[in-house]
């Protein structure tokens, strides 16, 4: 079999297989490279998103002086949402809910207390990225877990603490404090203690966030009973958070998207940015194949009439073609390792700079792993290529 191998190989150009290994290092060094940054940097973005996602939209209408003077409605109708519904970028909207009854709530540190009257208001769970374990309310229970914007973290911080005395907080430390819930209807016939947990903070929803299980249970105990026909705010899950048509349809229909606006179109500039990356490693990675394709069949080629006579002579198809199997294999291993190779150790020199930013690494094998599914699909579409090319030279 060696025999056969250095009969075959005589011919082979070393400068084409070069060609199709530096080819295919380069693409596959630009895809694996692309989808471990956007691993490493997606955090950036999705470091709040695990309450709600970056996808997710905050739409209400537009405050107007028509408003102050009962002239318009600031709710929407049950049409205004059927028509965002039916919008082409647009996979599902869900209905704020709010309290239907008064909410005091107190907390003590250090000696020192504070209470305000407070507002609840709540979303469908669907919208709600966490653990069903962490984010749900039994009736019964006498803990309520809520989310609270980072706005007033702040407010509270950098305004209020220091006027009456109070200490500041970080999100761990009031996470750690109860809250002393004090619920009852308008009337004050009913009334609730309850402890609130700050299950977490948000900086894309400005409110007082509580699982809809809880609100469900609340308002038909302290409250009408009745829900809302026409909620204040809408959430919204888009396909495509950057789409120009999303900012024309808001301003034509007076709309606006409240909180945090910069992670949705970060996180979707990200995405189109990465995928223009692979895009581009994908066309280097497929010529790259046709060039290895072309070598071998060259190569082959040349060699017809022997390979013809070998198998004329009993060998086996299988032995024929393992030489240029083997150019296949060496040659794509040799380019994934590289590719893999430099990515590493560019990653090590920004993964620095990211984590500084606040993003957390994400697995380290996410791009050698598409790395070698890409590399097993150029070989074996080489290596099928290469045995029907043996096996045409045997019908000759």
């Amino acid at each position: 079999m060696d025999l056969i191998s250095r009969l075959l190989r005589k011919n082979t150009s070393s400068a084409r297989i070069a060609g199709f290994v530096l080819s295919n290092f380069i693409g596959l060094a630009i895809i694996v490279g692309g989808l471990q940054f956007y691993q490493d940097a997606r955090t950036l973005w999705e470091t709040d998103g695990s309450f709600i996602k970056t996808d997710y939209l905050v739409v209400n209408k537009k405050v107007t002086s028509a408003n102050l003077w009962g002239d318009a409605s600031s709710g929407f109708t049950p049409e205004e949402v059927d028509d965002l519904r039916s919008q082409p970028w647009v996979r599902d909207v869900g209905k704020f809910s709010s309290t239907d009854y008064r909410v005091w709530a107190s907390v003590s540190q250090g000696g020192k207390g504070m209470s305000t009257m407070l507002f609840f208001e709540s979303i469908p769970d669907r919208f709600v990225d966490v653990d069903a374990g962490v984010w749900n309310y039994t009736p019964g229970d006498e803990v309520v877990p809520v989310v609270v914007s980072k706005d007033y973290l702040a407010l509270y911080n950098f305004g209020f603490a220091g006027s009456a005395g109070l200490p500041q907080m970080s999100e761990s430390i009031i996470g750690g404090i109860p809250l002393q819930l004090t619920l009852s209807s308008e009337d004050g016939s009913v009334t609730r203690r309850l402890t609130g947990r700050v299950a977490g903070f948000s900086n894309r929803l400005n409110t007082i966030l509580v699982p809809q299980s809880f609100m469900d249970w609340s308002n038909g105990l302290l409250g009408s009973g009745t829900e809302s026909e026409s909620p204040s705010r809408l959430i919204v899950d888009v396909s495509s958070p950057g789409d120009v048509a999303i900012g024309r349809y808001l301003e034509s229909h007076g709309l606006e998207v409240a909180g945090d606006k910069s992670n949705s179109s970060s996180s979707f500039l990200l995405k189109v940015i990465i995928g223009v990356v692979l895009a581009v490693g994908g066309v280097i990675t497929v010529l790259s194949l046709f060039i290895l394709l072309l070598s071998m069949s060259l190569i082959m080629e040349k060699n017809r009439d022997k390979i013809h006579s070998l198998l004329m002579l009993g060998c086996p198809v299988r032995s024929v073609a393992s030489p240029y199997i083997r150019i296949v294999v060496v040659a794509s291993a040799l380019a994934c390792v590289l590719a893999v190779a430099s990515v590493e150790l560019l990653r090590g020199t920004y993964l620095k700079a990211l984590e500084g930013l606040g993003a957390s690494a994400g697995g380290w094998w996410i791009g050698p792993v598409a790395g070698v599914a890409v590399t097993l699909l150029v070989a074996v579409f080489n290596i099928v290529s290469v045995r029907r090319k043996v096996i045409s030279s045997w019908r000759l």
